[in-house]
């Protein structure tokens, strides 16, 4: 997270601006469904599968939609319609796996097309591969906060500013314009609400247990609903294991002190080579950086049509491509663009997105086309659903002693990521309090053994948090050591991936604090 995690192929620069209403009361530690309540019509639908709307998609990609109530303490007050795909499992079925991506705000139905899904085929052989977009995400009634807003790196809150006070009213000024373009969803659209939709999708699918597979974000996901749901708990694998209990600002400093680790392995490989633009002394790499950093946060580059390209906008760049070991020849190729031609041109690939479209949700809780969703539904969902999350709202007294105070720590944690990372201590200034479900009751779940995999140079999500949440989650949770880099291992290793698939194909698990060596990738 910041918690700002993404999935391995939705990596966005932390926006720390959005808006959130009040979740409501706290939900029990598990959820039962009485089949006579007003419930009961939701888990009664079935889902029609159809070809995938869009020229580019893949043929044998299915599309269908499910029904859930807006407010699932009020089900007769509105529903919401969620966008779903699916590829057919090829040999005998035993059901269904679903897929979360992460985020908070992935949607789930596009990552899936990419690449016709190959990543996941061997899951077809015993499952219907599915995935969803999350309420307020994608199709799924995305929330937004109008044009002008898409530009991720242009929306970081100034945390480090000489007057605090004004970086929270510009905070707050968001805040209110995400209300306004987002919708009736966005009072709903928290991980507890989402898991509650979790098990509407596994009845529909005609699940008696739910099988899942979740990345970053999607861990969170995938423990709150062991919690919600621990009786229909199927074969569960978390990949990219998410923090249940650290406040914002303490997920700020993780994230800081796991991107500086992965900025030096990649530094480390850097210098070994001929082409580094930072000489061959690692040491002296780290403090080559920092100093460019510096250099152009005083000094911009002017870039072609639009705005300089400063040294947080070089830190937002290199945070995007220390998401994966394979980017790094493109990272080393873009810094060497830079230092040797101050030319941005390159780096400024790993950020770029489009237009915001004008757009004022949808009332009517129906999918959008997939032309309607707003280029800024990404980072807008991702800090609404992390608000939603999170049930400290400190005063703007505590916040401006608290930046003052933490502006040292996060520095000493990175003094490349620690600026930008600590723009989290703004995040949910002068939102209604958030749930505390998750930081209370998210804990000694009783079900069956989940497999949770956390990588040793994860820039988003630190193995301590897998360690951390596995402990949490008591006896059931078996963790997967993967000693290599990147954000989640299931892509890039082949070891985390075979131990993944065959966990969720035949229940083989491996023992326990287990290990998956460097280099075995795809």
């Amino acid at each position: 997270m910041q918690s700002s995690h993404t999935s391995p192929a939705l990596n966005t620069a932390a926006v720390t601006s959005a808006v959130l209403v009040l979740l409501g009361a706290t939900l029990p530690a598990a959820v039962t469904v009485d089949t006579d309540s007003e419930l009961s019509r939701f888990y009664r639908q079935r889902i029609t599968w159809s070809a995938c709307e869009g020229a580019d998609m893949p043929r044998d990609l299915q599309c269908g939609k499910v029904t859930v109530p807006l407010d699932y303490d009020r089900p007769g007050d509105g529903t919401l319609e969620l966008a779903m795909a699916r590829y057919r499992a090829t040999g005998t079925s035993r059901g269904s796996v679903l897929l979360n991506f992460g985020g908070p705000g992935g949607a789930g139905v596009p990552q899936l097309a990419t690449d016709g899904g190959k990543k996941f085929m061997h899951l077809t052989n015993r499952y219907d591969v599915v995935t969803f977009d999350p309420r307020g995400v994608g199709r799924s009634s995305p929330v937004s906060c109008g044009e002008g807003t898409e530009d991720a790196p242009a929306q970081q809150a100034p945390a480090d500013a000489t007057d605090p006070r004004t970086a929270l009213e510009q905070t707050r000024e968001t805040a209110e314009r995400c209300a306004r373009h987002s919708g009736p969803v966005l009072p709903h659209i928290g991980t507890v609400d989402a898991s509650r939709d979790l098990d509407v999708m596994r009845q529909a699918l005609g699940d008696k247990k739910l099988n899942y597979l979740g990345f970053s974000y999607g861990t969170r996901l995938g423990a709150v609903y062991a919690a919600q749901f621990p009786e229909k708990v199927g074969r569960m694998a978390l990949d990219g294991v998410d923090t249940l209990t650290e406040p914002l600002a303490e997920q700020g400093l993780s994230a800081a002190r796991g991107q500086q680790i992965a900025l030096e392995d990649f530094l480390d490989w850097c210098v070994k080579g001929a082409s580094c633009p930072f000489g061959r002394d690692g040491r002296s790499a780290r403090e080559t950086v920092v100093r460019l950093v510096h250099s152009l946060d005083r000094n911009p580059l002017p870039t072609a049509g639009g705005p300089p390209f400063s040294g947080q906008d070089l830190v937002g760049a290199i945070g995007q491509a220390l998401f994966s070991k394979q980017l790094w020849p493109t990272l080393e190729q873009g810094l060497s663009q830079l230092v040797k031609q101050s030319d941005p041109g390159d780096l400024m690939r790993f950020f770029a997105v489009g237009t915001a479209l004008p757009y004022r949700g949808h009332p009517s809780g129906r999918l959008a086309r997939p032309g309607d969703v707003p280029a800024d539904n990404l980072p807008a969902a991702l800090v609404a659903i992390n608000c939603a999350d999170d049930p400290d709202r400190p005063s703007a007294d505590r916040i401006t002693r608290d930046v003052a105070r933490l502006r040292e720590s996060y520095d000493k944690a990175s003094p490349v990521f620690g600026r930008s990372r600590l723009s989290q201590v703004l995040l949910c200034y002068g939102r209604p309090k958030g749930t505390d479900f998750i930081r209370e009751q998210v804990k000694d779940v009783h079900t069956p053994k989940m497999l949770l995999v956390g990588t040793r140079g994860d820039p988003a999500t630190p193995y301590s948090w897998t360690v951390e949440t596995a402990r949490r989650l008591g006896p059931s949770a078996v963790v997967l050591d993967n000693r290599d880099e990147g954000h989640t291992g299931y892509a890039a290793s082949r070891c985390v991936h075979a131990a993944v698939d065959s966990f969720l194909l035949d229940g083989s698990l491996p023992a326990d604090g287990s290990s998956c060596g460097p280099g075995r990738s795809h």
